[in-house]
């Protein structure tokens, strides 16, 4: 039982971070020369693992956050935390 609250409690904090990466990028969507993060979330079997990585530039003066990639992104987030919940 121990174990199962544990790896729960531990994919909440994960898919927590994983929205809170998304809501950053969506709130800077208008700030120029914005460079969106990607949170990855990974089940090795043991634990689950969210990382972050920061989009390559690509040179732009406006923000390179693609709000139609992000909005679905925290969507499926925010479902996984519920079913974790």
């Amino acid at each position: 039982m121990n174990n199962s609250m544990y790896t729960a409690t531990f994919g909440l904090n994960n898919f927590q971070k994983a929205i809170d990466v998304e809501s950053h990028n969506v709130a800077n969507v208008n700030s120029d020369g914005f460079k969106p993060s990607d949170a990855r979330i990974s089940d090795n079997g043991d634990s689950v693992s969210a990382h972050n990585r920061v989009a390559d530039d690509n040179g732009s003066l406006k923000s390179q956050t693609d709000i139609s990639k992000e909005i679905p992104d925290q969507m499926i987030a925010q479902n996984a935390t519920a079913l974790n919940v």
